[in-house]
């Protein structure tokens, strides 16, 4: 049985270069199953296999629920994040936190600026037994650290391309 373990306090270390170092990449697919519609019967699977989720839209925009849906993954994606990075930060500087947990909210609502749609993020993190004032830095450290938290800020680099049809590869 593999023993898990936090990644490497390494990870902390600074990267100076002149572009973007990727440290990891994956791809997960999604198709429009029985409806057609990604988001309605949807089927969201990763490359290496590790992640096959059924979409589904939520009961309360009017769907049958019984999946996940975006704003599930991405909460899971975000909170998992934080979490790890104010482990590692916590670490490095000695700050035990046991039974630390995340909570992200993620709201998917109307946009008043262009009456479309929009999404917003809450975060709130738990920190039984850390002193407030200390559990406070962490938190900001972690905000200034956690790249799901930097994305929220500042955006993401996005490239929309269209695939040729006979293309079938993940890339």
């Amino acid at each position: 049985m593999t023993t898990l373990r936090p990644p490497p306090l390494t990870l902390l270390d600074k990267y100076y270069g002149q572009d973007a170092q990727t440290l990891y990449s994956t791809t997960v697919t999604v198709t429009g199953g029985d409806a057609g519609h990604g988001r309605a019967s949807g089927i969201a699977r990763s490359e290496d296999g590790q992640l096959v989720v059924d979409l589904r839209i939520p009961e309360a925009l009017g769907g049958p629920g019984g999946g996940t849906n975006p704003e599930q993954l991405f909460a899971a994606g975000y909170a998992a994040c934080f979490h790890g990075a104010m482990s590692l930060l916590a670490a490095r500087s000695g700050i035990p936190i046991p039974g630390a947990s995340v909570h992200v909210t993620v709201d998917f609502g109307r946009d008043p600026i262009d009456g479309l749609f929009k999404l917003t993020a809450h975060t709130r993190v738990r920190l039984p037994g850390v002193e407030r004032a200390v559990a406070g830095e962490l938190v900001r450290n972690t905000e200034r650290f956690c790249p799901y938290t930097k994305m929220a800020r500042h955006g993401i680099e996005n490239v929309v391309a269209l695939m040729p049809p006979d293309d079938d590869s993940n890339s």
